[in-house]
């Protein structure tokens, strides 16, 4: 379990981010057209997973904005925005903000929060994600990871792309 606050109070994660080294957790999530997808869809490339509350809050968009231009571009690697959010919602803010190179998944009928160890367990935000950062290669080691400590900060964008510049 880890602690992190919202605006100032103290929340828990159900567990703790996978450890940089280690074998990234198999996932299923929901994409746009709500067909599952998995870790193994993605088998060859560098996965950004850009973990958010709602793509509805002004940080978690700031965020996905901010890799739909800077990382989206790398070469082999997808950047995957990740959320609590019903795929049609995450389908319009991506269309009303031009979002083309990240693609959204939904864990609204998935364990990928709870195995990722990012979801929140009290708060108003109980059952939605912390923000987090986790990155992983094409042999799905995890590479780097980061949780946001303050939910409403936005990560450190210059430390993950560093990551990918150097992987």
């Amino acid at each position: 379990m880890a602690t992190i606050t919202f605006q100032g109070k103290p929340i828990n994660t159900v567990g703790d981010l996978p450890a940089v080294g280690s074998t990234a957790p198999a996932f299923q999530m929901t994409n746009r057209k709500m067909q599952d997808v998995g870790l193994a869809d993605f088998a060859g490339k560098r996965k950004v997973l850009n973990i958010v509350p709602s793509l509805d809050t002004p940080t978690c968009a700031t965020s996905t904005r901010k890799f739909n231009e800077k990382a989206a571009h790398l070469e082999n690697t997808v950047v995957l925005v990740v959320s609590a959010d019903l795929p049609f919602a995450q389908v319009r803010f991506c269309e009303i903000e031009g979002i083309k190179h990240v693609l959204p998944l939904s864990t609204f009928r998935s364990s990928f929060a709870h195995d990722y160890g990012v979801e929140l367990l009290d708060s108003i935000l109980a059952g939605l994600t912390a923000r987090a950062i986790v990155i992983i290669d094409e042999n799905d080691k995890v590479i780097y990871t980061e949780l946001v400590k303050e939910i409403a900060d936005e990560p450190d964008y210059a430390s993950a792309l560093a990551v990918l510049h150097t992987h």
